[in-house]
């Protein structure tokens, strides 16, 4: 589930292949200020998904000329992304 507030934003829940195209959809609905911040600290179980899923916001808002920034990445998915060597890309904080 995905909560925004002129542009603070909150997920919480699971981000796997199971809710991963729900969630993308959301999210480009969702993320329409000029710069979103993302807070994933409510994130809890993710699997490969929830990378490409970060990849995908990222690149919509780049086509938008917007940003966005993911904070509080869980350790399981702070795990993921340097698995996939990408944790730069990601733009973890």
């Amino acid at each position: 589930m995905i909560e925004c507030n002129e542009g603070r934003c909150t997920l919480k829940g699971a981000v796997t292949l199971e809710n991963a195209l729900t969630l993308r959809e959301e999210g480009l609905r969702l993320f329409a200020a000029p710069e979103v911040t993302l807070d994933l600290a409510g994130v809890t179980e993710v699997d490969s998904a929830a990378v490409s899923l970060l990849f995908e916001w990222r690149r919509a808002a780049l086509a938008a000329n917007r940003t966005i920034r993911y904070v509080n990445l869980p350790d399981n998915l702070t795990s993921l992304a340097t698995l996939y060597g990408v944790t730069e890309l990601v733009g973890a904080e």
